[in-house]
């Protein structure tokens, strides 16, 4: 979809005027489910980018204010709910800016300190009340859900990867991983614990967690491929002990991890996020754990 600047400058003009003069203008990370300007010095006007993620915005309506007490870290604050108009067929929001830098290796002060951080974040996350809280399922992807729905995709995938890595162990890895089901009563998952969801302060720590666009109730081994994604071998240690969750829930999260990087790597889901340079490091960091087990 067609989404810029002027689009949302139109539609905050139109259908929130007092906030029309304030200057809008795009951040430097885009997002990949939604298109996020800054608007004045704080707010960030969000726009979904298709319709599958539209329903993202009515569920953070909904549970940030819910989640935002039990968590020890900000989380997003929506503050307006628009409409579609301007052209744009969806509803979209006004949201609290968030200030800080998205999560990467070069600005976080202490990469170990940053995985017992965000484990402690995620704990309280499982921890917060389910009442009547959205099961896993089409509209977060399956996050939290059963990896299963994804066996076709990786089935796919491995196949094109055949002689260009180690297949023989990533079968391994996506078989064990399929091997066990959270059994315990489902929790909260954020869904989508990427290092452009979680913010970095000035000195370097983490200082705040955004995007609840895929939250729901299930497993929360979805929640550990930042393990992969971000970590070196000793932050992710620190991150599994911190964590405190079971071998299988470990296994089930490499899973997620390895799916996501190959469907990336091969071009098999369509998408690029991560970039399909990083998800081949991705790869490797997956495989080469799993061989030490």
């Amino acid at each position: 979809m067609d989404i810029d600047v002027d689009l949302a400058r139109a539609l905050v003009a139109e259908q929130f005027p007092a906030w029309a003069d304030l200057p809008l203008r795009e951040p430097d990370l885009q997002g990949w489910d939604n298109r996020t300007y800054r608007l004045g010095d704080t707010m960030s006007v969000r726009l979904p980018s298709a319709p599958w993620y539209v329903d993202q915005v009515q569920k953070e309506r909904r549970w940030l204010p819910v989640l935002a007490p039990q968590l020890p870290l900000p989380i997003p604050e929506q503050l307006a709910l628009g409409r579609p108009g301007s052209g744009y067929p969806f509803p979209w929001a006004v949201y609290a800016w968030r200030p800080g830098r998205p999560s990467s290796a070069p600005v976080i002060a202490d990469l170990e300190r940053f995985a017992v951080d965000l484990a402690g974040f995620l704990g309280a996350l499982r921890s917060a009340d389910t009442t009547d809280a959205p099961p896993a399922g089409e509209h977060n992807f399956h996050r939290g859900g059963s990896l299963s729905v994804y066996d076709d995709q990786a089935r796919t995938a491995l196949t094109a990867l055949e002689g260009r890595i180690d297949t023989d162990t990533a079968r391994r890895v996506w078989d064990a991983a399929l091997g066990s089901t959270w059994t315990a009563d489902p929790v909260w998952i954020h869904g989508d614990v990427a290092t452009g969801n979680l913010l970095v302060d000035d000195a370097g720590a983490l200082s705040a967690v955004i995007d609840f666009g895929g939250c729901a109730v299930g497993d929360p081994a979805c929640d550990l491929v930042i393990a992969w994604q971000l970590f070196d071998d000793d932050a992710r240690r620190v991150f599994r002990e911190a964590v405190d969750l079971d071998a299988d829930t470990w296994a089930r999260a490499r899973g997620w991890a390895l799916w996501k990087a190959m469907v990336v790597a091969t071009g098999v889901s369509g998408t690029v996020s991560p970039p399909p340079g990083r998800a081949w490091d991705i790869l490797e960091r997956v495989l080469a754990e799993h061989r030490t087990v």
